[in-house]
């Protein structure tokens, strides 16, 4: 077995603490996988960054991740926090010789995100490896639609339908959090939750998005701003300030293999939690999945007689589908957080294999070009923009 890997997260919010989990469960149940050791936690506040420390299982807490960056004993980096650290945090571990996993979506406009692409590309000539964390290419069932994909089972692809919904802040009293804020967050629904369909749609497909139109809107302009926070733009002396990224992104594509594709994200979708989903019509089927029934995929034949024809449901719980065998009996659901563990698996066999991580860094850049496509697109006014 290779020599442990000695971690240090930076970043201690959600992300922090689903890639705990993470890095906690992975060698207990992949025991191919190297020895991972979770060495050092970084973030700003000291008393919060002790709490998580204690909390998530991590040997030391440090304030300042240039100090993190710098230790010798330190073999990968996994950066956690919001979009507007991601390139200065990323490139500096890169020319440390220093691996990195980065959260999704990679920085926050396309020329961040080509700095860290060139800097993985160049970091890679030395081995050292980047990962861009599209946690969702590691549900089982968006795995077993990729091999049906990828086998010929749906033959040509006709359309691409993907929509990510949520409905977290309908309510306009929900504070001015920092994924509210265009600086910090670079966009809203269409950076947070788009990314994560553009990705899936080039994970299943492999055909990139070429060209978009697509609408940007931001339903509530202002909200309270919360006492935790700083740095936002506020608004009046009312204590509230200006929501400054789109609430909901709308966006049709053309794909480089003549196929079409709808797209919607959106934070004010009542009653939907999570629901990511994405549907492939190709000239011999059509799969289907949603997140909110995260260990079906639903197939359509459509080579057998119309008369016995229908989508038919697979339970992505066998052993002989990708990553289950880890895990439970058949029929034991997985949830969310076995993602993330799949996700850390895969980067540190890579590490330990000397292999190419995927989705790359290039691979994040593309996913920003898009989500930069958009955003032009909606200030033309639904103007066909290229990606590029």
């Amino acid at each position: 077995m290779s020599k442990t890997l000695r971690i240090a997260m930076i970043g201690y919010g959600f992300m922090g603490k689903v890639h705990s989990h993470a890095w906690r469960s992975v060698n207990h149940f992949f025991p191919d996988a190297p020895q991972v050791e979770m060495s050092v936690i970084c973030g700003r506040s000291k008393d919060a960054l002790e709490a998580a420390r204690v909390t998530f299982g991590w040997n030391e807490a440090e304030t300042d991740w240039k100090k993190v960056i710098a230790r010798s004993d330190i073999d990968v980096i996994d950066i956690c926090t919001a979009g507007d650290t991601h390139e200065e945090i990323a490139i500096a571990a890169l020319k440390a010789g220093k691996h990195v996993i980065c959260e999704k979506p990679l920085a926050n406009n396309g020329k961040e995100a080509k700095a860290m692409a060139d800097a993985a590309t160049e970091a890679a000539k030395n081995g050292t490896k980047s990962m861009v964390a599209f946690n969702y290419r590691r549900v089982p069932a968006l795995a077993v639609a990729k091999q049906f994909i990828d086998s010929g089972k749906l033959g040509t692809i006709f359309h691409v339908r993907a929509n990510y919904l949520q409905d977290w802040i309908i309510d306009p009293e929900f504070p001015l959090v920092w994924r509210l804020d265009k600086k910090t967050a670079g966009s809203g629904a269409l950076g947070d939750i788009a990314a994560h369909i553009i990705d899936a749609s080039y994970f299943l497909t492999g055909s990139k998005i070429t060209s978009v139109s697509g609408q940007l809107k931001t339903f509530i302009k202002e909200r309270p701003l919360p006492a935790a926070y700083t740095g936002l733009t506020a608004g009046s002396s009312s204590g509230r300030g200006q929501v400054t990224v789109d609430d909901t992104a709308v966006f049709t594509a053309n794909f480089e293999n003549g196929a079409i594709g709808t797209f919607e994200a959106t934070r004010f979708a009542a009653g939907r939690k999570n629901a990511m989903s994405i549907e492939v019509n190709g000239s011999k089927g059509s799969l289907y999945f949603n997140f909110e029934d995260m260990n079906e995929l639903l197939f359509h034949d459509h080579t057998t007689p119309s008369s016995e024809a229908g989508f038919r449901k697979i339970l992505t719980t066998d052993g002989a589908q990708p990553y289950v065998a880890a895990w439970w009996p058949p029929g034991h659901i997985i949830g969310y957080e076995h993602t993330f563990t799949h996700e850390v698996y895969d980067f540190v066999v890579a590490i330990d294999k000397n292999s190419s991580p995927s989705p790359s860094f290039a691979d994040g850049l593309y996913v920003q070009q898009v989500l930069d496509a958009v955003e032009v697109s909606a200030e033309n006014k639904s103007q066909l923009t290229n990606v590029k």
